[in-house]
């Protein structure tokens, strides 16, 4: 703990970075693994089509099959449907990587859950999530990018609502670059591109990939975005800075480059008068400190080492380390005067200028008093960035310096 922090007083207790989830998004890899369905009916059907699409050896018990299980192939693109007229047996689950079913009778739902688990196979029973181990979401499919939603079995409807609205907002193309980026990984992994200019190559195909879901990637693209990178490499070695006016502290009133400049920031200082989930737009690696008004560390007056520094001068020696530095500031304009753009050109750093949305009115004191800020919920979570009275090398987690926890405000739980 540095000096700033305090030696004295005991580290706080560190709540999670997470809310609390009702159901955990795990997607299973299944090809080649045996599968058991047993039941009957539509929905059975649907599940065992489910669960071979994702590459399952489906196995499907079924005493007297409905038309929906008789009609569905025997073989499909990637895996196989075996139909047996006959009831499940305990020994059926040996081998299963999962198994579902369903039952109109409670006491045989409850009989095929109990087997389940007995045998370490993790179950789902259909529309009875008190015998599931795990449950099926509504799915858009652009494989293999795949998208899962759930309501934890609250309102399947809405789900259905929402996958239907992404349905209209993600083109069916993004497909074929997920598979360009499958195919295109080991490329780049091998090319001799650092980690961060690894990181910038995703970062410049998934730009080109998003302003292109009509076209068919070509190996003349992957060649195109490794000289891009390669070319912009040296430069990026030098970092920059972006002076971002982030409104009346919104975050669903940031605009896109604003949302862009966060996801590629690697340090990221912050007003306390901004909402906190405007963190959620970082990347998880970014580290952030509040500073200005209200921050632990104000302008002019934090300290490294012996020297006495204001925002600026910690900007730029964040950037001449190779770091890009995000400002955000409250209010429609990111500089109260162009002092803080001009010192840092003169100290040879890019600058970028990304100005926010008018703020309709000036908050008063006690107005923004009653919002909740950025400080509520980080400031004592010991997740800042730290910025200690040791060299800035080492307390923003460069090499020889111990890793800083960042910070994430989570989004509240009473929005969406």
């Amino acid at each position: 703990m540095s000096a700033i922090e305090g030696r004295h007083d005991p580290s706080p207790a560190h709540p999670p970075r997470m809310q609390a989830l009702a159901r955990l998004p795990i997607f299973l890899a299944l090809a080649g693994k045996r599968a058991l369905v047993a039941g009957n009916g539509a929905p059975v059907a649907w599940k065992a089509e489910l669960l071979a699409a994702a590459g399952a050896d489906v196995a499907v018990f079924a005493e007297r099959p409905c038309e929906e299980l008789r009609s569905i192939p025997a073989h499909l693109p990637r895996a196989a449907i075996a139909l047996q007229q006959r009831a499940w047996r305990i020994e059926d689950f040996a081998g299963a990587a999962v198994a579902v079913g369903g039952f109109e009778d409670a006491a045989e739902a409850e009989r095929f859950s109990r087997a389940g688990r007995a045998a370490g196979v993790p179950v789902n029973v259909i529309d009875r999530p008190a015998y599931c181990d795990f449950s099926f979401g509504a799915i858009v499919n652009r494989s293999p990018l795949v998208i899962g939603i759930s309501t934890d079995g609250a309102a399947p409807v809405f789900a259905q609502a929402i996958r239907t609205k992404l349905e209209t907002m993600i083109p069916r193309g993004f497909a074929r670059w997920a598979n360009a980026a499958r195919r295109w990984r080991q490329a780049v992994q091998s090319s001799g591109l650092s980690p961060s200019d690894r990181r910038r190559f995703w970062q410049a195909f998934a730009a080109f990939a998003v302003g292109n879901p009509q076209r068919e990637p070509a190996p003349s693209d992957l060649d195109a975005l490794l000289r891009t990178t390669e070319d912009q490499a040296t430069v990026a070695e030098a970092g920059s800075i972006t002076l971002i006016g982030a409104g009346p502290g919104d975050a669903e009133l940031l605009t896109l480059r604003a949302v862009r400049a966060l996801q590629c920031a690697d340090i990221i200082l912050i007003d306390d008068l901004l909402a906190p989930d405007i963190l959620d737009f970082a990347r998880r690696e970014a580290k952030v400190a509040l500073v200005g008004k209200s921050g632990r560390f104000k302008a002019g007056r934090f300290k490294t080492g012996r020297l006495q520094q204001d925002e600026v001068t910690l900007m730029i020696a964040l950037a001449k380390g190779g770091r890009r530095v995000v400002r955000l500031k409250w209010g429609s304009s990111p500089t109260s005067g162009r002092e803080e753009i001009a010192a840092c050109r003169r100290a040879g750093i890019a600058v970028e200028v990304v100005p926010g949305v008018p703020v309709g009115g000036a908050r008063g004191e006690t107005e923004r008093n009653t919002v909740e800020r950025v400080s509520d919920r980080v400031r004592n979570w010991g997740r800042l960035a730290p910025i200690p009275e040791t060299p800035l090398r080492a307390c923003c987690g460069w090499p020889a310096a111990r890793p800083a926890r960042r910070a994430r405000a989570r989004r509240s739980t009473s929005r969406g």
